[in-house]
This record gives C-alpha cells, structure tokens and sequence, in this order.
C-alpha cells in the first residue's frame, strides 16, 4: 500500500466516522482538535485506525501520533 493509499483511506474512513468534512485533515492539523476527540472518541478513532489497516496501535505509542503526517507515517511503518 502506498503513502497516498493509506492517506485516502485514512481521510475516507475518519471523515464518515467523525462526520467531517476529508478537507480539514491536512497533515500538520492535530487530530484531538481537528476531529474534536475526546478519550472516548480517541479510542474510536484506535478502533477504526486498527480496524482498517491492521495494525496495533498501543495506548504508550499514542502521544506520539499527534498530527496527521504522523498517523500516516505509523501506519506506514506498522503495516505488515
């Protein structure tokens, strides 16, 4: 799967799960803001994230994933 893959469906699957508009997520908008997360909302989004591409995601790795270049680079590096 390519970068450009993983960013598309990224942006397909948040914007029908989170109800916003794919435009908003540019890769240095922070995602808690972007998509209003709170934790519960946040553990959605680790749900729908593993879900989608199959990778785990653990609870020590997430506050290093703050924007969304960093969601797509953890995905890229994670995928089997």
């Amino acid at each position: 799967m390519t970068r450009e893959e993983i960013i598309d469906q990224v942006k397909e699957v948040l914007a029908e799960e989170f109800e916003v508009e794919q435009d908003v997520m540019t890769d240095d908008a922070i995602i808690k803001d972007t998509l209003e997360l709170d934790s519960l909302s946040l553990v959605d989004l680790v749900a729908v994230i593993e879900h989608t591409f199959k990778v785990k995601i653990p609870a020590a790795d997430l506050p290093t994933v703050k924007t969304f270049a960093q969601l797509y680079d953890y995905i890229e590096s994670h995928l089997k």
